[in-house]
């Protein structure tokens, strides 16, 4: 899904975002909400020139194996943004093992007119995906945030990926996060036990 958005940028480049995971939702310029196989739900927001991913799974029955979420056993909350009140910071890679979490991000400085190139392809990729949404900012057709959950991640995960586009900074902020889901363990199955008769 591709929107235009009427809202200028409110970071300014790459070095002003940070990750946080957990916390509420925060004013959205843009939503998407998307339910997934087994009634996985999504919510993709845009936030000025950032993201927020929003899990949630079905409740957690008797015997489910939930992993600690940051945020619940339940559901996750990833923000990358310009966040007031901590310093900037944006891991290349953090993995959460026993969180079932994983997250990248890499930030290109793309050759000149690269950049508008990348964004053109992401756009025409995207504007009818129903998995994905882009936001497109006034001013600057490469001025974009993007993200597109990925409908074939291996059993057992969720995965997605974003794009942040600064073409004032001719910067592109790429992430990707893997998430595991909690997993219900199969019964155990018990062989049948014979009942010996009683002595009369």
């Amino acid at each position: 899904m591709l929107v235009s958005l009427d809202t200028p940028y409110v970071d300014t480049c790459a070095a002003d975002l940070s990750l946080a995971l957990g916390g509420p939702e925060r004013p959205a310029l843009h939503v998407r909400d998307l339910t997934l196989p087994g009634d996985v739900r999504l919510r993709l927001r845009l936030l000025g020139a950032s993201h927020q991913v929003v899990l949630a799974v079905p409740a957690a029955g008797a015997g489910t194996t939930a992993p600690g979420w940051p945020g619940g056993a339940d559901g996750l909350v990833e923000t990358v943004a310009c966040l007031p009140g901590r310093p900037p910071h944006l891991p290349g890679d953090l993995h959460d093992e026993a969180g079932g979490y994983r997250f990248t991000a890499t930030v290109l400085r793309p050759a000149e007119g690269e950049l508008h190139t990348r964004i053109a392809a992401l756009r025409a990729d995207l504007a009818d995906d129903p998995y994905a949404l882009v936001g497109v900012f006034p001013g600057d057709p490469d001025a974009v945030t993007a993200l597109a959950v990925r409908p074939d991640a291996p059993d057992g995960t969720v995965g997605w990926r974003t794009w942040h586009a600064y073409p004032q900074t001719n910067e592109l902020v790429l992430t990707e996060t893997v998430v595991t889901l909690p997993r219900t363990p199969q019964p155990v199955l018990r062989a049948p036990q014979s009942r010996k008769k009683e002595a009369p």
